[in-house]
């Protein structure tokens, strides 16, 4: 079973304060750190870019999670692994098979891990589905991408089941990150059907206490594991 992993969504804290979020993630014990990166084009928002990881890098040693919502990652991949990205995921709908092939071989020359995401309405993409063991992590987006504070959309659900059929029949260790929404209220469906990495944005960040709810997500979340 794939071990359960919180990486709370600094996308969600006030940006002129990350190093804060960062150090929340740390003192709630969270396993990673999620970056979003956003471009204006992709998605209706800008984000931050390698300036800012390279920033917190200095602050942080907990696992960078890169998620890389721009429509040419084959020019900015480089600069975000060099400014201390561990995992970069990349999105399906501006890949072909081709490129992924060469992000991934850049990725790996690297020694960092390679991740591929699907918005709500996206199914995995044949070439994807051939490539499935040159990914560390499947993300599947449960909200639109762009900004933070959405609803679950919970008819991604059934996708989510498929996505990990589909592993389990090839086994390996590919993580399934869930991306949108998590809170604990829906941790249950999410874990039950597949998911064991929670991207928790809002989830972490409006709550009285972001600490307390990293650990409260985590709680959930392995509870859950055990009973599926």
């Amino acid at each position: 079973m794939r071990r359960i992993r919180i990486a709370p969504s600094v996308l969600a804290w006030d940006l002129g304060d990350l190093n804060e979020a960062v150090a929340i993630s740390v003192k709630g014990g969270a396993d990673q750190v999620h970056l979003d990166v956003i471009d204006g084009h992709f998605a209706p928002n800008i984000t931050f870019g390698p300036g800012t990881v390279r920033a917190l890098r200095r602050r942080c040693d907990l696992k960078f999670d890169t998620h890389l919502m721009i429509d040419e990652p084959t020019l900015y991949a480089e600069k975000f692994i060099d400014a201390g990205s561990d995992l970069l995921t990349f999105h399906a709908e501006v890949l072909t098979g081709g490129r992924f092939d060469e992000l991934h071989a850049l990725v790996r020359s690297k020694g960092r891990q390679m991740g591929l995401a699907l918005k709500p309405a996206t199914e995995l993409p044949e070439w994807a589905a051939s490539r499935l063991d040159k990914v560390d992590a499947l993300v599947v987006m449960t909200v639109n991408p762009g900004f933070s504070g959405q609803a679950m959309d919970m008819s991604t659900m059934p996708k989510l089941e498929r996505i990990n059929g589909m592993l389990e029949a090839r086994g390996g260790s590919v993580d399934i990150e869930i991306d949108g929404g998590v809170e604990p209220e829906n941790v249950h469906e999410v874990v039950s059907r597949g998911g064991n990495v929670l991207v928790a944005g809002a989830g972490v960040y409006s709550k009285k206490d972001p600490a307390v709810a990293i650990r409260a997500l985590r709680e959930r979340a392995e509870e859950a594991a055990g009973r599926a």
